[in-house]
């Protein structure tokens, strides 16, 4: 199920949190931040070693925790991986593992793009 480790962007640039800029939520949205670089590794861990059980855990986390945080569309999209690991079951057929590699790169690619920076011009 190997994918590439740097698939790059998806979809353009920085990704700022809805909570950029505010001073309560600054310290929180920075860990989040920080954090993604090993939740990313592990995702494409679980990937890479056909551990979709493991995958959809972590697809659950991450849609629960992005909205809090900020992050909306991260989180539709950990859901929309987590429905397509679910819609699989244990042993997908090459067409559904083409799917979900496609997703897994796309959240990758959005999580990678994740900053507590504010939007450029806001």
């Amino acid at each position: 199920m190997a994918t590439n480790r740097n698939p790059g962007p998806v979809g353009g640039g920085a990704l700022s949190s809805e909570f950029a800029g505010d001073p309560d939520m600054t310290e929180l949205v920075q860990m989040f931040v920080d954090e993604m670089p090993q939740r990313v590794d592990a995702m494409l861990d679980c990937w890479e070693k056909g551990n979709l059980g493991d995958l959809r855990r972590m697809a659950h986390q991450l849609k629960g925790a992005s909205g809090g945080y900020g992050f909306p569309t991260v989180g539709q999209m950990a859901a929309q991986l987590e429905a397509g690991l679910a819609a699989v079951g244990r042993t997908p057929d090459s067409e559904a593992l083409d799917h979900l590699r496609t997703q897994v790169v796309e959240l990758v690619g959005m999580c990678r793009r994740v900053t507590s920076e504010p939007p450029s011009g806001a």
